[in-house]
């Protein structure tokens, strides 16, 4: 598995777990990367669904993937503060884009940092449909419960300034 550069754009593709592609973001700019951690950034880019539709992100938004922990973390930065969108997810890998797969189960978290678990119907059909092991199932649920800790614990993405200090970053890339 390689590492991408910081300064580069990459795509990050998202797949399901039978291997069919879901999501595409075609543009993030890499502000930090190491064998366990990539943290990116993009704003305005095009995102291609597996049905071909397309759509922009209407916001800044700093990516945080773990190559440890089974979710990644994206802060959308809006004007009333920082929302975040969690994917209960694989661990990332690099090859020529960052790559995961997403397991529907989502958590949104709310710049008073409370937070709602999204999409448990989704999960439970797909988890079916895609006959998800068991082993797979525990380890998800319990990094639900670590995401969770994280987020009333204001730890990793979530802790005050992380967002700030990246877009700060992101924005001295862009000039």
């Amino acid at each position: 598995m390689g590492i991408p550069m910081s300064g580069e754009t990459i795509q990050i593709h998202s797949y399901k777990h039978n291997g069919h592609i879901h999501r595409i973001w075609n543009a993030t700019t890499i502000l930090k990367a190491t064998q366990n951690l990539v943290i990116g950034a993009n704003d305005r880019t095009i995102v291609t669904e597996s049905d071909g539709r397309t759509w922009v992100t209407r916001e800044p938004a700093i990516c945080y993937f773990h190559s440890k922990y089974w979710f990644n973390v994206i802060g959308m930065i809006r004007e009333d503060g920082i929302y975040y969108y969690c994917n209960i997810s694989s661990p990332f890998v690099y090859d020529e884009a960052l790559k995961y797969i997403d397991y529907d189960l989502d958590i949104k978290v709310f710049p008073d940092m409370t937070y709602v678990v999204l999409d448990e119907d989704e999960y439970e059909k797909h988890r079916k449909q895609m006959h998800y092991p068991e082993v797979i199932d525990h380890i998800l649920h319990s990094h639900v419960e670590k995401l969770k800790s994280w987020i009333r614990q204001r730890k990793g993405p979530f802790a005050p300034d992380f967002i700030d200090i990246w877009y700060e970053r992101f924005l001295m890339h862009r000039n």
